[in-house]
């Protein structure tokens, strides 16, 4: 009698600690040493686990360094797929392994001149899914929302269904608002994976530490695995900012199940998702089942436009982004 085969492996979360490039030519240099990386935890912990899933962090290629729109668009914005994400397909074929790769700056003529923040999860058929950062961290962040572009068509969540468990995305700000994960959980995510570039106060070191908070957080809310991924860049790479790193796994009760001690540098942590064990609580449980008892007709705030949307991303800036947060809190009733 065959064995049925328990659905169990190894996810890894990968920090770096890189100079952010000036221009596209510096890209490469940030993908040669996370290809090492993925090596690294492939066959470093091969012993203890099969290394089926590793992420990095946000600004992993190149961060919004420029304070315009055009000067991103001109020096580091990329494509997608590009010859960077294919030489993550054919490190993901040869290892058999998914990555959640460190964020591009990406133009789509489509859109015009426009600049996401985009992450992609390519396994070794290639690229699965293609995240862009809803919930941009403004009113710095002068890159687009798909929110922000008229008429945008596309998932803004998506969901790969892969061998190794359904996965889903999403970036660094977006987990301080529920909705993003809440829905990538309504659309099948088993996983969900943050990378992103929390800096501090407010990332993995006390007295405030909003990185683990959230992170348990939104496994426990959504019944989910975390793996997640933060950039552990010192001050003189990221300027105005350090990043704490902190990089951690959290299994679907919010039960830390690893992490990295806080600190800027590249570091590797690992541990094992259970895909059987979350399918059988997610089945069998009734209490603490909080998709299930959502009461959505319960919150007329989320009938009415509130920050607002639709209105291309071209023309991003500071000033811009203030001008829409101040018309949203004056919706607000408080």
């Amino acid at each position: 009698m065959s064995q049925k085969t328990h659905l169990r492996y190894g996810a890894a979360a990968c920090q770096v600690d890189f100079p952010n490039p000036a221009d596209r030519k510096g890209i490469k240099p940030h993908v040669d040493r996370m290809l090492q990386m993925i090596d690294m935890a492939v066959q470093g912990y091969s012993a203890f686990m099969p290394i089926r899933l590793v992420v990095f962090p946000e600004f992993g290629h190149a961060a919004p360094v420029y304070s315009t729109v055009r000067e991103l668009y001109d020096k580091l914005a990329v494509e997608i797929p590009n010859e960077h994400t294919e030489r993550y397909v054919t490190k993901a074929r040869e290892l058999d392994v998914y990555i959640q790769t460190g964020s591009f700056l990406e133009r789509d003529d489509r859109y015009g001149e426009v600049v996401f923040n985009t992450t992609c999860l390519i396994g070794p058929d290639g690229i699965l899914t293609k995240y862009r950062k809803v919930n941009t961290w403004i009113p710095w962040e002068v890159h687009a929302s798909p929110h922000d572009i008229p008429d945008y068509d596309e998932e803004m969540f998506p969901v790969a269904r892969t061998p190794i468990g359904n996965l889903g995305v999403a970036t660094c700000y977006d987990w301080i608002f529920p909705e993003p994960l809440r829905q990538l959980t309504a659309n099948g995510a088993e996983v969900l994976i943050r990378i992103s570039a929390y800096m501090d106060p407010w990332g993995a070191t006390q007295p405030m530490d909003w990185w683990t908070l959230v992170n348990r957080c939104r496994a426990m809310e959504n019944i989910a695995y975390v793996v997640a991924s933060n950039q552990a860049a010192s001050l003189s790479h990221y300027p105005p900012f350090s990043w704490p790193g902190g990089s951690m796994l959290v299994d679907y009760e919010g039960r830390i199940l690893a992490q990295a001690d806080p600190g800027p540098g590249e570091k590797i942590v690992v541990a094992t998702i259970d895909i059987d064990a979350l399918r059988h609580e997610r089945t069998t449980r009734r209490g603490h089942q909080n998709l299930a008892h959502l009461r959505t007709e319960a919150y007329p705030m989320y009938q009415q436009p509130l920050y607002p949307g639709g209105r291309g991303g071209e023309g991003l800036s500071v000033e811009e982004n203030d001008r829409k947060i101040t018309q949203a809190k004056n919706k607000l009733d408080y």
